[in-house]
C-alpha cells in the first residue's frame, strides 16, 4: 500500500507503510487465529465509519510535518496521516508537565521502595541466597524443572522461588509501578516468566502458587499506562487461596508515563491486550503443571486500566474466565484519552477567566453535595443519586450582594465567574464535538468535583491525555494540548493504537458458555467517568440482549457505589470497600478482602465466585468504611448495600443510616441512570460522531 504524506499547505509525497496486520502477532497463544480474527473484524454495532473517513487526513499546524502511522482494521482504502516532530523527549516532557509528574511519582516510589526494602530485605533470601533454589511446597517441586517443559518457545524463566509463610515477595528495586511488595504472605511458590512477544518486544509476568490452593485461577490487572507486575494485588489474591498471575504489560514505568510507547507499535500492542492474553494462557499451563490438577474455575479482577484489560480479554477470548470483576473500566481508550487532553482547552491557560484552580474544587464539591445530598431522603453528606442531581449554577456564581441567600458559596472567595461555570459545566457534559455539539462520550457526575484535579490541574494537560496523543497516537513528543482539534479524535478512532479500546458489545459467546461479569464504579470518580461504565453496560444490553436489561442481568450486572472515587476511597465518608482491585492496598500491604468481613455479602470477588459456582446472582454487596478510612482497626464508621442496577439503596425511614440493615435494594425512582442522556446534555452520538465535521480534513489518498 502507498500513502500520501500531506502536511497542511504542502504537496503530497508518497511513503510505504507496514500495516498492523503484519506486525501484531501473538506467537505464544493457542488462540492466535481466533484473536486475530476478532481484532481484524470486530463486532461493534455501536459505531460506524463516516462516509468520507477513508479519504481524510488530519490537519495540524503547518510547522509540524506528518508521518504515517499504522492502523487497526480501518475501512478499505483508508489513509490516515499523523505528525512527527523531533525526538527531544525530555524537552517535550518539560513542556507538558509530565516530567514534573514523573519525577514526583518516582520520588514517592523510591521512598516506598526504600521502606519496603528495609522491612523485608531478607524476605525470601533468609532461606537461601540462590534465587532459583529447589524447594518443596505442598508436595510439589518449586523449581525451574517443574515449569520448563510447558513453556512456549518464546518464553523463559527468570526466577522460581520458594516463599515461606510470613515472608514477602516482589521487586522493590526495579518495579516502578508497584515497588512495595506484599508482606506476611502464605506459603507459596513464586515464578517470574518473560515472553518475547515480537522480535523487538517482550512482556513479563509473575505467578503466585499457594501451598493451600483452592483450585481456582485469578488474573489481576494493572493501572494507567504503568508497567510492572502488580505484586500487591497478587498478594491480596493469593490470600484467598487463588493461584494468581499478573503481567507488566510489556514495559516498566509509572502510571502516567507513556514515553515507552513512542515509535513502538509492538509495545503498544502488548499494553493494549497481548501481554495479559499471553499471561493468562501461559499462566494456566504453569498452574496445572505445578499442582498436577486441572483448574476448577478462572477469574479476573482489575480496576481502571485493569477494568479495560478484563473487558478486552473477554471480547477477544470469551473462554479465558468464568467470572470477571471489572472496576471503573477505562475501556473507551480512543475517546477517553483524547477527551482528557481536550479538557486542558477548557481550563487553560491559567491566566484566563475560565480557569478553575485546584484548591477551588473541594469547596465546589461541598456545595454540590449540599444541593443534592437529600435526593435519597437522607442527609448524610453523600450524593446517592447523582444522575438526578441538577446542579444549580446560580448557587455557584459570584454575588456581591451580602443579602444573597442562594448559598454561602456564592459570597465566598471560592465563587465562580460565568467562564468558570462554563468550564465546570463542560466537565459534567463530557466530550462534545466543536463543530456540531454532538456528544461522543458522557462526562463526570456531580459529586466527583474533588477528584477533577486529576484532569484539570496539571500545568498544561493531564499526561493521561497528552501523553496518549504524543506517544501512542502521533509518535510526536512535541505535540501540545493547544494544538488539539477534533480531527485528533477521528484519527484515534481509526488507528486505536495497540488495539486497546474494548468496544465490542457483543458478549454472546461469553454469556452462552456460562460466564458471569460484575462491573462496579464509584459515583464520585473524577478520573474515569462513572457514566462511561454505564455506557458500556447499556450498549451490551442493546447488542447482546436486544435491549432487555433483565436478560443481561442473567450474566452481567453493574453496581454504582455512591461517594466512592476512582477504584476506592471517599472524601465524604461513604462506604467504599468491597474487595475490589487495589482496595486492599489502601489498607496495608498484608491484607485482603474487606478486613473483618471476608464473605460473599461484603466482598464482591467472593460474591462473584458464589454466582459462578453456586448460581447465586449478586443483588447487592455491603460496602464498608472505617473511622479512619485506611485503617480497618479504627472501627466501622458506615456500612451500606450497593445494589445491582437498576435498583438503588433505600433507607427504611427509621433505622441507623450508618448500618446496612437500615437499607434495602429497590427500584430506582426518577432518572434511569442512563449514560446516553446524562445531565441533560442531549443524546450521545454513538453511531456516527463525525458526521458534519469532515470539512476540517484535507482529502488526499491513493491505493
Amino acid at each position: 500500500m502507498e500513502m500520501l504524506i500531506v502536511p497542511a499547505g504542502k504537496e503530497p509525497r508518497t511513503s510505504t507503510m507496514k500495516t498492523k496486520k503484519q506486525g501484531a502477532r501473538v506467537g505464544t497463544s493457542r488462540h492466535e487465529a481466533k484473536v486475530g480474527k476478532h481484532l481484524e473484524k470486530r463486532s461493534n454495532p455501536g459505531q460506524t465509519w463516516p462516509a468520507k473517513l477513508d479519504r481524510s487526513t488530519v490537519i495540524l499546524p503547518e510547522s509540524i510535518p506528518f508521518r504515517a502511522v499504522s492502523k487497526r482494521s480501518p475501512p478499505k482504502g483508508a489513509v490516515f496521516i499523523a505528525n512527527q516532530c523531533g525526538k527531544d523527549v525530555m524537552f517535550a516532557m518539560m513542556c507538558s508537565g509530565l516530567l514534573q509528574f514523573s519525577v514526583r511519582t518516582l520520588a514517592v516510589a523510591a521512598l516506598a521502595a526504600t521502606v519496603a526494602s528495609s522491612t523485608s530485605a531478607r524476605s525470601n533470601h533468609d532461606n537461601d541466597n540462590n534465587d532459583n533454589v529447589r524447594r518443596q511446597s505442598g508436595g510439589t517441586n518449586c523449581d525451574e524443572e517443574t515449569f520448563t517443559s510447558v513453556l512456549p518457545t518464546a518464553a523463559k524463566i527468570e526466577k522460581v522461588e520458594y516463599v515461606s509463610s510470613g515472608s514477602s515477595f516482589g521487586e522493590p528495586d526495579t518495579d516502578l509501578m508497584y515497588p512495595i511488595p506484599p508482606t506476611n504472605l502464605p506459603e507459596l511458590c513464586a515464578v517470574i516468566i518473560s515472553v518475547a512477544s515480537s522480535p523487538i518486544s517482550e512482556y513479563r509476568f509473575g505467578v503466585f502458587l499457594p501451598a493451600d490452593w483452592n483450585g481456582r485461577f485469578l488474573a489481576v490487572g494493572n493501572g494507567g499506562f504503568g508497567g510492572g507486575i502488580n505484586w500487591m494485588d497478587m498478594g491480596a489474591g493469593v490470600r484467598y487461596g487463588f493461584a494468581v498471575v499478573s503481567t507488566d504489560t510489556g514495559h516498566n514505568s509509572t502510571t502516567a508515563d507513556t514515553r515507552w510507547a513512542l515509535d513502538n507499535g509492538e509495545m503498544k500492542t502488548d499494553w493494549g491486550w497481548r501481554a495479559l492474553h499471553g499471561t493468562v494462557e501461559t499462566g494456566k499451563s504453569l498452574v496445572t503443571t505445578y499442582y498436577a490438577k486441572p483448574i476448577s474455575h478462572s477469574y479476573y479482577n482489575g480496576c481502571s486500566t485493569g477494568g479495560r484489560q478484563g473487558l478486552k480479554e473477554v471480547q477477544i477470548s470469551p473462554d479465558s474466565f468464568d467470572g470477571v470483576l471489572v472496576g471503573a473500566p477505562a475501556w473507551y481508550t480512543t475517546r477517553l484519552n483524547t477527551w482528557v487532553c481536550k479538557v486542558a482547552t477548557y481550563n487553560w491557560p491559567a491566566n484566563e477567566p475560565k480557569h478553575i484552580d485546584w484548591h477551588t474544587l473541594p469547596p465546589i464539591g461541598s456545595e454540590v453535595v449540599r444541593q443534592c445530598d437529600d435526593l435519597d431522603g437522607v442527609t448524610d453528606g453523600i450524593i446517592s443519586l447523582p444522575d438526578q442531581c441538577n446542579v444549580n449554577y446560580d448557587a455557584l456564581r459570584c454575588s456581591d450582594d451580602s443579602s444573597n441567600t442562594i448559598s454561602d458559596f456564592a459570597t465566598s472567595n471560592n465563587c465562580l465567574n460565568d467562564a468558570q461555570i462554563d468550564t465546570l459545566r463542560q466537565m459534567y457534559t463530557g466530550f462534545t464535538l466543536d463543530s456540531t455539539g454532538e456528544r461522543v462520550m458522557p462526562g463526570l457526575l456531580p459529586g466527583s468535583e474533588d477528584q477533577m484535579y486529576t484532569l484539570l490541574n496539571y500545568s498544561d494537560a493531564s499526561p493521561y491525555g497528552l501523553g496518549y496523543i504524543r506517544n501512542f497516537l502521533l509518535d510526536n513528543p512535541l505535540f501540545q494540548a493547544s494544538q488539539y482539534n477534533d480531527s485528533i479524535l477521528q484519527l484515534a478512532e481509526a488507528v486505536d493504537p495497540g488495539n486497546a479500546t474494548a468496544d465490542d458489545y457483543n458478549l454472546t459467546t461469553f454469556r452462552d458458555r456460562g460466564g458471569k461479569m460484575l462491573l462496579y464504579h464509584g459515583a464520585a470518580d473524577g478520573l474515569v467517568p462513572t457514566t462511561a461504565g454505564s455506557l458500556y453496560y447499556d450498549r451490551v444490553v442493546q447488542t447482546t440482549s436486544n435491549g432487555d436489561v433483565n436478560a443481561t442481568r442473567d450474566f452481567f450486572r453493574r453496581l454504582e457505589i455512591p461517594g466512592m472515587q476512582h477504584c476506592g476511597l471517599s472524601v465524604v465518608g461513604a462506604p467504599w470497600a468491597i474487595g475490589g482491585a487495589g482496595q486492599a492496598a489502601f489498607l496495608g500491604n498484608d491484607t485482603y478482602s474487606v478486613p473483618g468481613f471476608a464473605d460473599a455479602q461484603h466482598d464482591v470477588l467472593l460474591a462473584l465466585v458464589d454466582w459462578v459456582e453456586n448460581g447465586k446472582p449478586v443483588d447487592q454487596v455491603v460496602a464498608t468504611t472505617w473511622n479512619e478510612q485506611k485503617d480497618a482497626s479504627s472501627g466501622v464508621l458506615r456500612q451500606r448495600p450497593v445494589c445491582a442496577y437498576p435498583n438503588t439503596a433505600k433507607w427504611d425511614g427509621s433505622g441507623n443510616v450508618d448500618e446496612a440493615g437500615s437499607w434495602s435494594c429497590g427500584s430506582a425512582s426518577g432518572g434511569d441512570n442512563s449514560s446516553e442522556t446524562e445531565n441533560g446534555a442531549g443524546s450521545l452520538a454513538s453511531m456516527n460522531p463525525f458526521s458534519g465535521i469532515v470539512d476540517v480534513f484535507r482529502i488526499f489518498a491513493i491505493i
